[in-house]
């Protein structure tokens, strides 16, 4: 059997190691291809070095641009791709503009599509991640549901006949990843001089966030006033968005750092005391770590991490001091994104 995996974004390089690692394990042939949707190397290349993925097999080169512009590149070079390798299955994760655009290619070329972390609704059609894991459920042959609420999402959209729950990849990577790291120090503290549990990692990116001068400012002041150091990993287009619009980042107790390799990451959590984020992905691995975390906006696909006590939406930046700043959640023992193994049982089902 053959699967092509099309990835271009951070998180899906996270999601594609376990995935590659259990394919080799199972002889599976994996081709991987790798759009180019994010083009630094601290959000690219270091992943596949740090996680052990293997080396993509074709790269697109995309680079930045509009939602449009950017999904057409990608069409422009994808049919041919899939064509040449012959897959059986095309997977695709998330909700990136590379998964709607691979699924729509290889649907148009009658190749099977199967969507890792189906199921996933925010409700908030305003953003363009909704219109794409959307789009893709609805095109894609097999579901890979993350948990038993993607599951529901998906029942009640009618399709249920090709959902499974698998679990979260995510989890696998980072239970794994903690376990190496274990005890180890944060290369961030040392750098910075932070002290442990005392400080907040903060990201901030989505474009609800990012393109309006105004909300942009009023997070980056509320991050600022917070008691305690604050280290934002700034993201390329965070920058170039704060210095088209004239808003210093760099203010009261925000500290900017560049984006951190994903051991880094991991390591720089643990040793923080709060998260703040309006990352899917983060939120997650926050709660899977058991550090508290403040997500900036309305909703949040992952909504077992707020209903456990463990994540607070946030919409009004004005509140964040406050919320930042509140007691601990009851400890809990749920395990709501599986228990580490969902690649293996990914590949199991696409070789069924």
């Amino acid at each position: 059997m053959k699967i092509l995996s099309v990835v271009g974004a951070r998180p899906q390089f996270v999601k594609l190691a376990p995935i590659d690692r259990a394919a080799r394990a199972a002889g599976v042939e994996h081709v991987i291809v790798h759009t180019g949707q994010h083009y630094d190397p601290m959000l690219s290349d270091v992943f596949f070095s740090e996680l052990g993925i293997s080396a993509p097999d074709v790269h697109l080169g995309v680079g930045s641009g509009s939602h449009g512009v950017q999904t057409g590149a990608m069409l422009s070079q994808l049919d041919a791709v899939i064509e040449t390798h012959a897959p059986d299955w095309v997977l695709v994760y998330g909700d990136t503009n590379s998964t709607v655009a691979a699924a729509l290619s290889a649907v148009k070329l009658h190749v099977p599509v199967a969507h890792l972390e189906a199921g996933l609704r925010s409700f908030n059609r305003r953003m363009p991640e909704e219109h794409n894991r959307v789009l893709t459920d609805h095109a894609a042959d097999l579901l890979l549901a993350p948990t038993a609420v993607a599951m529901e999402h998906l029942a009640k959209e009618g399709l249920a006949d090709r959902s499974v729950l698998v679990g979260d990849v995510m989890t696998d990577v980072l239970y794994a990843t903690r376990d190496e790291i274990a005890g180890g120090p944060s290369t961030l503290v040392a750098e910075l001089g932070l002290t442990e549990g005392a400080f907040q990692i903060a990201t901030i990116h989505r474009a609800e966030n990012t393109d309006d001068p105004l909300r942009l400012a009023q997070i980056v002041e509320a991050l600022g006033a917070l008691s305690t150091p604050t280290v934002l990993l700034a993201h390329p287009r965070l920058v170039a968005r704060a210095a088209e619009f004239g808003v210093e980042l760099e203010r009261g107790s925000l500290r900017v750092h560049r984006p951190l390799a994903y051991q880094d990451l991991i390591a720089a959590v643990l040793s923080s005391g709060h998260v703040v984020t309006d990352s899917g992905g983060l939120q997650k691995e926050a709660f899977l770590l058991r550090v508290p975390c403040t997500t900036v906006r309305t909703e949040t696909e992952w909504v077992e991490t707020v209903e456990l006590g463990w994540n607070v939406l946030v919409s009004d930046p004005a509140e964040l001091s406050s919320v930042v700043s509140r007691p601990a959640p009851a400890a809990t023992d749920a395990a709501p994104y599986g228990d580490g193994s969902a690649a293996r049982r990914v590949i199991e089902v696409l070789s069924a």
